[in-house]
């Protein structure tokens, strides 16, 4: 299938839709046109589409990455044995300065066909490398190479460093602007843009306004850390910012751990929603406990995330399993007010967060999350007769129980096959090997 306009027909698979009203069905059929879905059901007859047999598989929407600092993917596990604000020195402080353009576009290129090859077919790139304008072209190179479908969140330099992060009064880079004009001008291409901001405990308050004032002059949402650790966490930015009457739908907010209930409730208040990353939260030393049971208890819309391969794993199987264990474990050692058995929180519900929870958080939930006749062709096929999963007993929990990335098969977006027989397509991968492997050495050089 070479092109979007293709007919394309997925026939006999397991459907997980995460569409409330199709729900999960065997032996059923999904009907791809113009790079969209058109039908979902048994038995469908299109003789002019391209017939993929979708036999012994899961046929799932494709999953949504909520937040993923894709640049430093070259860099990949540097940061395992560190603490958060060592993290922060190593990557941001040491090496960051370092990253030229083409670092950043290797780094995009592989982080995002990673999540590719294990069945992200969205992701939100928080690219808090913007050195220069050369940068940011280049994060977009890698991007659109990989074919899958991004945001890309502009975000500040990591050259003068201080002055950007340490209560700075710089307002963000007009090079947003250029991009905006010149490059992701269309919110309805494959990659499209979002700012991504350094809010009230990075900046001072008139530049958070300013800062806002420009994505919605622009059009674009803004997605900004909070509450990671408890110094974050005790400026208690989102109230500052709900003082200031800054808060809304187009905000989305990383992390939240150390972030109060009554924060919480302003972010629910104003529709703001939040990514969170599981594993790094979970794992990383002074991030704080995944606030997932707080989230959905005070009904803020919730995504899952892969954050940095610097620390974690790539894909979201991992996301999703660390999301209900650690969720469910806050009920069981009784830490949790808001989940109530321990099974309250389900598989069902962290296979949501990754996919149209994910999507709702990035405001495109009307577009991708799940298999529903008029959205977008984003579309994973999983093989169930993979021996980590057969027999399955549950699609659902085999997902995000069982499930990795060797399990994919095949990915759809858009309409356009991405990967098939569990073999990316069109990709070079001893080029992708070869870049990544130079720019490792490059960046971490002593």
């Amino acid at each position: 299938m070479s092109n979007a306009a293709t007919a394309l027909l997925i026939t006999g698979g397991w459907v997980v839709s995460g569409d409330p009203v199709i729900g999960t069905a065997k032996d059923t059929d999904v009907l791809v046109r113009n790079g969209a879905i058109a039908e979902v059901g048994q038995k469908i007859v299109a003789p002019d589409a391209e017939v993929l047999d979708a036999s012994g598989m899961l046929v799932l929407p494709g999953l949504v990455d909520a937040h993923k600092h894709t640049w430093q993917s070259a860099v990949r596990h540097r940061c395992t044995g560190m603490d958060l604000m060592t993290y922060f020195g190593e990557m941001f402080g040491r090496l960051g300065s370092r990253y030229r353009p083409d670092d950043v576009y290797v780094g995009n290129l592989l982080g995002a066909l990673a999540a590719l090859d294990a069945g992200t077919t969205t992701l939100m790139d928080w690219s808090h490398v913007q050195n220069s304008p050369e940068h940011g072209d280049a994060a977009i190179r890698g991007l659109r190479e990989a074919g899958g479908r991004a945001v890309f969140g502009h975000g500040w330099p990591l050259v003068d460093l201080p002055g950007w992060i340490m209560g700075s009064d710089r307002d963000h880079t007009d090079d947003l602007r250029r991009i905006r004009n010149d490059l992701l001008f269309d919110d309805d291409a494959l990659v499209t843009l979002a700012l991504a901001g350094r809010g009230p405990e990075l900046s001072t308050m008139d530049v958070t306004r300013n800062d806002l004032a420009m994505a919605r002059d622009l059009g674009i949402r803004t997605s900004i850390h909070m509450g990671c650790g408890k110094d974050f966490g005790a400026m208690a930015a989102i109230a500052q910012m709900n003082d200031a009457g800054l808060l809304g739908p187009d905000l989305t907010f990383v992390h939240c751990s150390e972030n109060s209930d009554d924060e919480l409730r302003m972010m629910a208040d104003h529709g703001v929603s939040a990514a969170v990353a599981p594993q790094h939260e979970q794992g990383f030393p002074g991030i704080g406990h995944t606030p997932i049971d707080r989230l959905r208890g005070l009904g803020v819309t919730t995504g899952l995330s892969s954050d940095t391969e610097a620390f974690g794993a790539s894909d979201l199987f991992t996301q999703m399993k660390v999301a209900l264990a650690a969720t469910r474990s806050r009920v069981n050692t009784g830490e949790s007010r808001f989940e109530d058995p321990p099974s309250a929180f389900s598989a069902g519900d962290a296979f949501h967060l990754a996919t149209q929870g994910a999507a709702d958080a990035l405001g495109l939930g009307d577009r991708v999350g799940s298999l529903s006749p008029g959205k977008a062709a984003d579309i994973v096929l999983v093989r169930a007769t993979d021996l980590n999963l057969h027999p399955v007993t549950d699609p659902v929990a085999a997902v995000v129980n069982a499930a990795h990335a060797g399990n994919v098969d095949t990915v759809v977006v858009a309409g356009v096959v991405r990967k098939r027989g569990g073999v990316l397509v069109g990709v070079d991968l001893d080029r992708l090997r070869a870049l990544a492997e130079e720019s490792h050495r490059r960046v971490l050089a002593p």
